[in-house]
């Protein structure tokens, strides 16, 4: 099967599985991987639906900053 077919074929059984609403469709926060500006540590955020930017604390030295 080339790509299309295998596209078409998933959004079939999406849509079949809706209609049967034995699949829920849900929209949460968006987890953002930020790095230290300071120590360079990796940061885990959790954003709310739609924001751009989200303040953190890093975990390693505790400096207070945004993620980009």
């Amino acid at each position: 099967m080339d790509k299309k077919a295998l596209r078409e074929e998933t959004e079939r059984l999406v849509r079949e599985a809706m209609e049967r609403k034995a699949l829920v469709v849900k929209q949460g926060n968006t987890r953002i991987e930020a790095k230290c500006g300071k120590c360079g540590v990796a940061n885990r955020v959790s954003a709310e639906r739609g924001v751009r930017r989200a303040s953190f604390t890093c975990k390693e030295c505790g400096l207070k900053q945004e993620t980009l």
